[in-house]
């Protein structure tokens, strides 16, 4: 990952490592050595102030404490935050920002325990916003989803490795922008919202500061269920189409449609289900599996 953005937060860069070695007895009663995810808390302190402790793999923990403060909205721009330093023989990200966050005893007063993997947690407020989003036109082809299915599959992970993560993604069409693993998909999603921030979007670099990357013609792909967790997180990092190899819960189904988003679930090789948002999706029924055949004497094809 590359942080580019031109007058952001200054950023140490203290990736630990992602798996560790254990002994296991196999099915045959021999001893052999596998990999496991690392796991390891890291407590975030702003401005002094502890205010909460994540769980993560340590991959990219600057970007996940940024993408966090992003996702919870304490921050409202990538400038207010002067520097974010990770120390893992502390095991503490130290946040400093420029002016402080207003009414933050406020703000961090009522948490609520998602159903991430990790156990994450958003404060309650978060819901609250849903209202304000609104999300831009943007189109996504079946090829284009399969194609991105595709590039998932063909990409060297840990969980190839190690199991027991998440990943999460960003395209641009088929285009793999970044991909993230950790422990719970929360993480990932908020590490990918802090990636969003430290890089700009594309131009000939004449004229004036380049804006943090949008979410406009981008769509965001996870291993995981989509939540509302999930579903509000995207679309405040403004991007309107959600891809999952899982399925998605009723609220996020809820939140989803509320907010106009287009999720697609459980989507593995040339296979999917649209749930919410179908006018994004250009369906191109030509390129899906041929439809199960139908059975003799049951009228109906198999399921």
């Amino acid at each position: 990952m590359v942080h580019t953005l031109a007058n952001g937060p200054r950023l140490t860069a203290a990736r630990a490592p992602l798996t560790h070695s254990v002994t296991v007895v196999n099915e045959h009663g021999l001893q052999e050595t596998v990999q496991i995810p690392a796991e390891r808390p890291l407590t975030v302190y702003v401005d002094r102030r502890e205010l909460v402790t994540l769980m993560t793999l340590g991959a990219h923990p600057e970007l996940l404490v940024l993408g966090y403060l992003r996702n919870q909205r304490l921050v409202d721009s990538v400038s207010d935050i002067e520097s974010i330093t990770v120390d893992w023989e502390v095991h503490a990200a130290a946040v400093r920002t420029r002016h402080g966050i207003a009414r933050l005893d406020e703000r961090t007063a009522t948490k609520v325990v998602t159903t991430g993997c990790g156990q994450g947690s958003v404060f309650g407020g978060l819901m609250d916003a849903v209202e304000r989003i609104s999300l831009p036109e943007a189109r996504l082809t079946q090829g284009q989803l399969y194609g991105i299915v595709n590039a998932i599959r063909l990409k060297e992970t840990t969980y190839k490795s190690a199991g027991s993560v998440h990943g999460c993604a960003l395209f641009r069409g088929e285009e793999l922008l970044v991909f993230v693993e950790d422990v719970g998909r929360h993480n990932a999603i908020d590490t990918i919202a802090g990636w969003m921030w430290m890089n700009p979007e594309p131009g000939d670099g004449t004229g004036p500061a380049q804006a943090p990357l949008s979410g406009t013609d981008k769509v965001f792909y996870t291993t995981g269920r989509l939540t509302s967790e999930m579903v509000i997180k995207s679309a405040q990092m403004g991007v309107p189409i959600v891809v999952s190899r899982s399925g998605m819960t009723q609220m996020g189904h809820a939140v989803a449609q509320q907010l106009g988003l287009c999720a697609i679930g459980r989507a593995t090789n040339r296979r999917f289900v649209c749930y919410s948002g179908a006018h994004r999706l250009v369906l191109q029924p030509e390129l899906a599996q041929p439809a199960a055949a139908t059975v003799a004497g049951e009228g109906s094809a198999r399921p």
